[in-house]
């Protein structure tokens, strides 16, 4: 419950903050400002190796093992960060960005460093089951760089460093805390590297660094080629569509954390499997409907509300990107799944050749289409990723297309209705009004349609309690 509020607080926080540094700052630097970030977020994937998930695996699995398991985290990175920082110092250069675009990656790189440490030491907080720590360090770390960027900015003293610095003073709190917290509970030998497990903790974290960095490349390729390709421009225009889209993923990462469990738990009975994965499709489609189509109906409107007139051209990108956002909220389910019933490996797999049809699509697409071409690159991507999830998870249980349809038609219908009547009255009312009538019609045509019922709701509060 921590986490997910902290979760929520953080992504509100950061979409409010974003949209003021957009309306500041316009397409191009917005654009800089989002390549930079992006870049070093790659980067950063081989800092951390996939150490991470091992260490709050081991670490649940056997709390006394908790110092070694970090002794042996700080050693490998150790040996990682200064590789890292020396891409991500020269890269820039290697790819020729201008001067200012080498300086924001380069000042960027502090905040790689603390994210990559932090991230580890919440991770020891996970596998020890205090995550209140974690769910104060994220929210914290937020308003540290959101007031210190809106103070910049506010009194007209903002540029893109400035900006980047304030992201490290967040990282910076963000690491000493976790730090901190680890240090209280196992005591200051934390940071004292062991190499006593040799090459075998790298071969226990290998296939989840290869699904960071599969998702971290399909997630930020876009980004990075159309700067290369047309223009930081285009990459500003892009990033709007960006962030809205993805900002509302916390709420299946919320749902998955509570499911995962129940998955692994019913691995070998086949029937309450399938009830379960059904459930979650049903959750998940009631959220992510009302989202997609109202994000569709009002991307206008949204768009030169929150960033200025300057992003106008972020509505089109925007509409064929929020359709992204279906296939990723049911592809979560799937994941667990297949993780539940020990195929890792096949969604591993499944990752890597949606990051090379992602790539190949941005390159085909983005030099005649720009960030709608990303857009379209992004959403072929993601029903790539569920239809070839729910192939494998077909030999896992016996899932038809139909199954989901009758789960989910009456959330569609209601959806549908919704999008009428906010079309029908978004010229003659404010946006904001249209949102909460089209929410209302939405809420009413559930439980008409009976896609909502008693029942499911208490089989949902059964599955996340």
């Amino acid at each position: 419950m921590y986490l997910t509020l902290a979760s929520v607080a953080q992504k509100a926080i950061a979409f409010v903050y974003f949209a003021l540094i957009a309306r500041a700052f316009g397409t191009s630097d917005t654009g800089a400002y989002f390549v930079a970030l992006a870049l070093v977020t790659v980067i950063a994937v081989f800092d951390d190796m996939g150490m991470t998930p091992v260490l709050i695996r081991e670490v649940a699995k056997a709390p006394e093992r908790a110092l070694h398991w970090v002794r042996t985290m700080i050693g490998i990175k150790v040996i990682t960060i200064p590789v890292t920082v020396l891409i991500a110092w020269f890269l820039p250069q290697f790819m020729g960005y201008d001067l200012e675009l080498i300086w924001l990656v380069r000042l960027a790189i502090l905040v790689m460093l603390a994210d990559t440490l932090s991230l580890s030491f919440y991770g020891v907080l996970r596998g020890l089951h205090t995550l209140k720590y974690e769910s104060v360090g994220i929210f914290f770390g937020q308003m540290i760089t959101a007031a210190v960027g809106l103070t910049l900015i506010f009194t007209g003293q903002a540029t893109l460093l400035l900006l980047v610095l304030a992201l490290v003073l967040g990282s910076t709190w963000n690491l000493f805390f976790s730090a901190w917290q680890v240090i209280r509970r196992l005591g200051w030998t934390v940071i004292i590297p062991t190499y006593a497990d040799g090459w075998k903790p790298l071969k226990l974290a290998f296939a989840f660094f290869l699904a960071a960095a599969f998702v971290k490349v399909y997630s930020f390729t876009d980004s990075l080629l159309l700067e290369r390709l047309i223009g930081t421009d285009e990459a500003g225009i892009y990033a709007v569509a960006y962030k809205l889209t993805y900002a509302f993923q916390f709420l299946p990462l919320a749902f998955v954390g509570a499911l995962y469990p129940t998955l692994s738990a019913q691995a070998n009975d086949k029937e309450r499997l399938k009830k379960t994965l059904m459930q979650s499709f049903w959750y998940l489609s009631v959220l992510v409907v009302p989202i997609v189509l109202g994000i569709w109906s009002l991307s206008e409107e949204i768009v030169v509300a929150f960033y200025g007139i300057e992003f106008a051209m972020s509505a089109v990108a925007l509409q064929i990107l929020i359709f992204a956002l279906i296939f990723i909220f049911l592809d979560f389910p799937i994941g667990s799944l297949l993780n539940a019933t020990n195929r890792q490996a096949t969604k591993t797999a499944i990752m890597g050749v949606t990051m090379i049809i992602n790539v190949v699509a941005n390159i085909l697409l983005i030099p005649t289409y720009g960030a709608v071409g990303a857009s379209i690159a992004g959403l072929i991507s993601f029903i790539f990723l569920f239809a070839a999830g729910w192939f494998f998870a077909t030999r896992v249980l016996p899932l038809r297309l139909m199954d989901l349809a009758k789960t989910t038609w009456g959330i569609w219908l209601s959806g549908l209705v919704m999008t009428a009547v906010v079309l029908a009255t978004k010229s003659s009312i404010h946006f904001l009004l249209a949102i909460a009538l089209g929410a209302v019609v939405y809420i009413v045509g559930l439980f008409l349609t009976r896609a909502v019922t008693g029942d499911q709701l208490k089989s949902i509060k059964k599955l996340l309690v």
